[in-house]
């Protein structure tokens, strides 16, 4: 395939990437260790863990888990906790003994941690105490033989640990009651594996690094089997893509969205320790005020986040008063940039937000908007080197890129496959490549759109009416926060638009909103049906779940109905 897009990528960006660059991730970590061995890998609450620090600290939690545990290569590990320095050392540390990380929301329900569990079908979990209550209710229903429980504090130093237990426990109430009698701490289980011998495993390209779940919002939840390959690759591919942008060795970037998801696991964390880079985790970026407050102690050179988290820093007046004179790079993905996002954060920064696109199924980049990026461009961007792209009809015929259909992806980054699931992955995999359930086109220089989800998409009277176009109007009303858009039963026209609105301004009305329609969508295209909200409901990386108010319409009009 004709790599279109290299007539625009910069010139310092490899068309090609060589994955095999390191063996596994757990060389990648050593490397990086060598040359920075000194200096910040992880900040977090003020306490610093350099590269030194994390090495030794995953050695000893790796010699913990293959002697005082007995665990073997190739056994799943589940990791259930926010931003905190526990989470590289944990990671690294199942990553170094060649087992296979499990990463868990630590929002899940019961039922959600349940299922988790017994698909990855992981034996040891590490979770952070103010989630503990939520594995007491299902753990004897899992294949859980080994617990071990850490508190928010405890890599912090002891007078600084001591308080942050105390404020989240006993101040803040975040730890409701729970009864693990199995389980080990986590500063216990280190002190163990300090003083047992880490057995360093043969680890190729080839085996697992990661179950990656997802599928969570579109059906039942899938483990993305993600190789040490598949992951290398994709850390090269950032790396290619962005990292002509950054100075090696000296970046700190801002880490607010969660490590536990692909995104920040695969840009923040892997990407920046590779080019030897600070993590700054913000253990909760729903604290908008704390997070800025965070973010003022520190010389900022990188930031990644989703449109939302983008759109809620723009609106505080605290935010806005940043410096950011050393800000080097901005990516958004998760989910769609909206322009009105993306044009005011360059305003304020003086840095286009480069939106990418990935899903977890593809580690999870595919594509990026170029570092040296003169304008806004509204698209995705262009394929990251060594990925091609192409688009298909319904009938699995390859249609002209300008027309468009569903994105097929095919690199060295998409998965193996699902866990245990070769129905499901023979729906989404032929061939090596990749479906991805995502209509797109692609113009002349090689820029993608992602025009919608085919299962998101609205039919009125015939006519296909994609929600991120009328979101994207909806929310350029200066007095619109977010918004959402859905599909709901008409008799007239099959489906009409609803539209929910979170305001801005308290005056916005139901006209205005219309009328501001009417001026830039076709008329069927324009929301029939306007719905104000306090909130929409969201993922717990800030994206907006439009399945969610599609269940409740479905529910209101069922009990209507009744």
């Amino acid at each position: 395939m004709e790599k279109v897009w290299l007539k625009r990528y910069p010139a310092d960006v490899p068309a090609e990437i060589d994955p095999d660059r390191f063996a596994s991730l757990a060389e990648m970590l050593e490397n990086a260790v060598a040359n920075y061995a000194d200096q910040p890998a992880f900040i977090n609450m003020g306490e610093v863990m350099t590269y030194r620090k994390l090495e030794e600290r995953s050695r000893a939690f790796a010699a913990y888990l293959q002697n005082g545990l007995g665990l073997k290569k190739g056994d799943r590990v589940a990791l259930m906790m926010p931003n905190l320095l526990q989470y590289p050392i944990a990671l690294f540390g199942i990553l170094r003994a060649g087992m296979v990380v499990v990463n868990v929301n630590p929002l899940y329900t019961p039922r959600e941690l349940e299922h988790q569990l017994n698909d990855s079908g992981a034996s040891a979990i590490v979770i952070v105490s103010n989630f503990a209550h939520t594995l007491e209710k299902i753990v004897f229903n899992t294949c859980i033989k080994h617990v071990i429980l850490t508190r928010m504090g405890d890599q912090l130093s002891r007078p600084k640990a001591t308080l942050v237990d105390f404020v989240v426990k006993y101040i803040k109430r975040l730890v409701p009651k729970y009864n693990l009698p199995d389980a080990i701490s986590f500063r216990r289980a280190m002190h163990f594996g300090y003083r047992m011998q880490y057995i360093k495993p043969e680890i190729t390209g080839s085996d697992l690094a990661f179950l990656q779940y997802t599928g969570g919002t579109t059906g039942i939840a899938k483990g993305a089997m993600l190789t040490h390959r598949n992951m290398l690759a994709n850390l090269e591919q950032a790396k290619a893509a962005y990292v002509p942008a950054l100075n090696v060795g000296k970046e700190l970037v801002v880490t607010a969205l969660p490590l536990y998801h692909v995104f920040a696991l695969t840009v923040n964390c892997l990407l920046f320790i590779e080019i030897g880079g600070k993590n700054l985790l913000i253990t909760n970026p729903r604290d908008v005020k704390g997070t800025i407050k965070e973010l003022g102690r520190y010389p900022v050179t990188a930031i990644t986040g989703v449109n939302t988290l983008f759109n809620a820093w723009l609106q505080n007046p605290e935010f806005r008063q940043l410096d950011f004179s050393k800000l080097n790079l901005s990516v958004g993905g998760g989910m769609p940039v909206q322009s009105s996002v993306a044009k005011e954060w360059e305003a304020l920064t003086g840095k286009h937000l480069l939106e990418g696109y990935g899903l977890t199924e593809c580690s999870p980049l595919v594509t990026g908007n170029p570092y040296n990026l003169k304008k806004y461009s509204g698209s995705i961007g262009l394929p990251v080197p060594s990925t091609d792209v192409k688009f298909m009809d319904d009938e699995g015929n390859e249609v002209d890129r300008t027309v468009g259909g569903e994105m097929w992806v095919r690199g060295p980054q998409v998965m193996k496959g699902y866990w245990n699931r070769p129905d499901a992955t023979d729906e989404v995999l032929h061939d090596g490549w990749v479906a991805t359930g995502d209509i797109a086109t692609m113009d002349d220089e090689g820029f993608i759109r992602i025009i919608d989800r085919k299962k998101d998409m609205i039919l009125v009277s015939g006519f296909n009416v994609y929600p991120n176009e009328v979101e994207e109007v909806v929310s350029a009303h200066p007095k619109v926060l977010e918004s959402a858009a859905i599909g709901v039963p008409s008799k007239n026209s099959g489906e009409t638009v609803k539209v929910f609105i979170v305001k801005k301004d308290p005056s916005l009305t139901e006209d205005e909103i219309k009328t501001h329609c009417r001026r830039y969508l076709t008329g069927y295209k324009v929301p029939k049906i306007i719905e104000f909200r306090d909130e929409l409901p969201k993922s717990n990386v800030g994206k907006i779940l439009r399945r969610e108010l599609r269940n409740e319409e479905k529910e209101l009009k069922t009990s209507t109905e009744s």
